[in-house]
This record gives C-alpha cells, sequence and structure tokens, in this order.
C-alpha cells in the first residue's frame, strides 16, 4: 500500500519536545516559538512571523486586522479550501469569486478588476500546489484601488514569485503547519506581517486582545484588555517539532522536487496534462497532479489505482456550488474553468519519505490504466 500522504518526519522533533518539556514552558511564546519565528523572517524575508494554531486562525487574524465589516466585499477564487472564505465570512464580508487559470489552478488575474466595486477592501490570491499566482498584476490591482492583499499560501512555503517568498508579497500571509504540508506540527499556522503599521496590534490580537507581549518586553508595566482578540498561540510542543523541520527544511524541499520532476519526466512525454509552473516561479513540490479527460474518467483511474494499492486523491468541490457558498457568497462573471478543472484534478502521492521506485510504479500503473485510451 502506498498511501497519498505520510506526516514528514525528521531527526531532531522528539528532541526538541523533550527539551521544551524540561524547560517546564509548553504555552505558546517560549525559545522554540520565538526561534521558529525568528527562521521565518530570517528565511523568507517578512518583517514579522508569528507562529498560530492553523493557517485557519492566521486568515482569522488577517480579517481582524484589516477590520473587515458586514458588507466589506473580498475577492478570491471558489477552487480553495473553506478556509479562505470563512475567515472573512466571520466578520461578516461578501465572498466574491472570480474564475480561476487551467494552467495553474489559480486566480485570473485577468478577471479581478471587473469584480472590484466600492464594497470591496481585499483581494486573497491562493498559490495552488506552492505554485505563484501573477501576483505583479493583483498587487497594482490594490494599489490603484486601495485594497489590502492577503496571500494564502498555506501550500506555498518555500516557493517564490520573482524572487520573492510567497506569504511576503501582499500586506499579510499566512502559512499551514497541518500534517498534509510540507513542513508539520500537526495542526499548526502561521501569519506573516509585511506592512509595519499591524506589528503590534497583530501580537494584541493573537494574545486573546491583550497587550501581553509588550508586557514581558518590558515596555509596559501590567498587561491587560486592550483590544479584540483570541487564543491564536501555537504550544511550545507544536513550535518545537515544527522548528526541527524547519531546520531540514532545504534537504526536504530538495527530495521532494526530485520526486516532482520524476513525476513530470514519466508523465508528461505519455501526453497527460501535468501542473505548470510559470518561468517567473519558484515552487516547492507540495504536490503533483495529472488531469483526467472529465470526472468519470478521473474516478475510473482513482479506482484503478486503488486496485495497486495505491491513492489519489482530488480536491476541491469548488466552494460556490456548496451548501454555505449560495448563502455567503457570489461568483463574478462566468464559470469557465472552476468547476470544470476541478473535476478533472487527481493527485498523486508526494511525500518526503516516498521512494524514488514508488513513483516510477505509479506512473507504469497510470500509463498501463491509458493503454488504448484517447489522451486529450
Amino acid at each position: 500500500m502506498i498511501p497519498f500522504n505520510l506526516p514528514l518526519h525528521v531527526k531532531k522533533e522528539l528532541d526538541y519536545i523533550q527539551l521544551a518539556i524540561k524547560n517546564r514552558k509548553l504555552s505558546g511564546d517560549g525559545e522554540f516559538t520565538k526561534h521558529a519565528q525568528k527562521w521565518l523572517e530570517d528565511n523568507f524575508k517578512t518583517r514579522k512571523a508569528l507562529l498560530t494554531t492553523s493557517c485557519t486562525h492566521a486568515l482569522e487574524m488577517a480579517a481582524i486586522l484589516l477590520d473587515i465589516k458586514e458588507g466589506d466585499e473580498v475577492i478570491m477564487p471558489s477552487y480553495t479550501f473553506v478556509s479562505t472564505a470563512n475567515a472573512f465570512v466571520l466578520r461578516g464580508a461578501k465572498i466574491v469569486f472570480v474564475d480561476i487559470r487551467p494552467d495553474t489552478m489559480n486566480i485570473d488575474e485577468t478577471k479581478i478588476e471587473e469584480a472590484i466595486t466600492s464594497k470591496t477592501r481585499v483581494i486573497v490570491p491562493v498559490h495552488y500546489a506552492g505554485i505563484a499566482c501573477e501576483m505583479d498584476t493583483i498587487m497594482a490591482l490594490a494599489k490603484k484601488y486601495n485594497l489590502f492583499v492577503v496571500e494564502d499560501a498555506a501550500q506555498g512555503v518555500m516557493s517564490k514569485y520573482k524572487g520573492k517568498s510567497l506569504g511576503t508579497i501582499g500586506h499579510l500571509g499566512t502559512y499551514s503547519f497541518h500534517e498534509t504540508k510540507n513542513y508539520t506540527c500537526g495542526e499548526g499556522g502561521a501569519l506573516l506581517i509585511n506592512d509595519e503599521r499591524y506589528l503590534e496590534s497583530a501580537e494584541v490580537i493573537r494574545e486573546k486582545g491583550t497587550n501581553r507581549s509588550r508586557f514581558f518586553r518590558g515596555q509596559v508595566d501590567k498587561y491587560s484588555w486592550v483590544d479584540i482578540g483570541s487564543s491564536y498561540l501555537l504550544s511550545e510542543l507544536n513550535a518545537a517539532m515544527l522548528l526541527a523541520q524547519l531546520e531540514e527544511s532545504h534537504e526536504v524541499n530538495e527530495y521532494r522536487l526530485k520526486l516532482w520532476e520524476k513525476y513530470l519526466q514519466q508523465l508528461e512525454p505519455f501526453g497527460l496534462e501535468c501542473p505548470h509552473v510559470p518561468s517567473n516561479c519558484q515552487h516547492n513540490g507540495h504536490l503533483f497532479y495529472v488531469k483526467t479527460k472529465d470526472l468519470t474518467e478521473r474516478t475510473e483511474l482513482v479506482d484503478h489505482l486503488k486496485s495497486f494499492g495505491f491513492r489519489a486523491v482530488f480536491h476541491y468541490i469548488p466552494l460556490h456550488t456548496s451548501e454555505a457558498g449560495k448563502k455567503y457568497t457570489t461568483f463574478s462573471g462566468k464559470d469557465v474553468y472552476t468547476t470544470r478543472e476541478s473535476e478533472r484534478l487527481l493527485r498523486l502521492p508526494l511525500y518526503y519519505s516516498l521512494k524514488e521506485e514508488s513513483v516510477e510504479q505509479i506512473c507504469n500503473v497510470i500509463k498501463d490504466f491509458y493503454k488504448g485510451r484517447c489522451i486529450s
């Protein structure tokens, strides 16, 4: 059996977790949290990184920081995880979806401007598969219409756009360290603050609305409730595990890219539609997918792989077609590609402990499936 995913495990996680226990500091903002945040800041060149309990909570913090209110509009793709929309719906916003590009599965930057109204406050580009959206165009639109940009880079740790790390280009950025991601602590995330206006208020929101961080730095005599917020701090145990993985991230990234390239070399010449990486993007090998002719063919391919013990999965069901999506969202323009492409995409196993020979086996089974079939 080859599962779709196995969480990353490197050498030092247990050592660091035991040290965190020995230090008798288990709640957030201990030494491991500080070291992990500094690692993110130094390696990705962001003004401030704050570890959170999830990428979902990082997105919720972004919505609070930008003071999103009822009636505000937020533009994003429908092809994304529910958290991208939920974070802003919780603040009363209306979500406005635009179509995606079929080549990258990212938001179509040419469709955003026609979706902007006087109520628009934020654009949320989602960097699907760790491949960057066309950020120059998005940032230019944000500047033209005085909008904010929050990058959902849940899948984008170690990826770049024109040399800049994903999550560091917009006003705010978010990462995920869920067990399905390249680097994990089980559940976890990070908020990247690239606009200095939000440095202090982000700490307050993350600390339940208190100025506790300033107190521990000796900037105030006592800490108190100063604004709204919640408990968004990642525990030290999670931070310890995460730091161990971040320290090995370059080696992990290289191997994931090697597996990704092996899939590409085997399947693209065979005629299958595979991920497209624009020339100005540097991706992180987060996932590899193929596109089938239609939903029926995808179902047949899933079953074929399963019969050999290989697990392949798909996502997402476009949010605008969901029950909640019909209540809280609207779709600007036509859904030309979002639904159609979502029904064709199939994700293949890709994780750090996956062997190269296993990738070879998976590719051979896929090729066998297509023998005698027309690949279109």
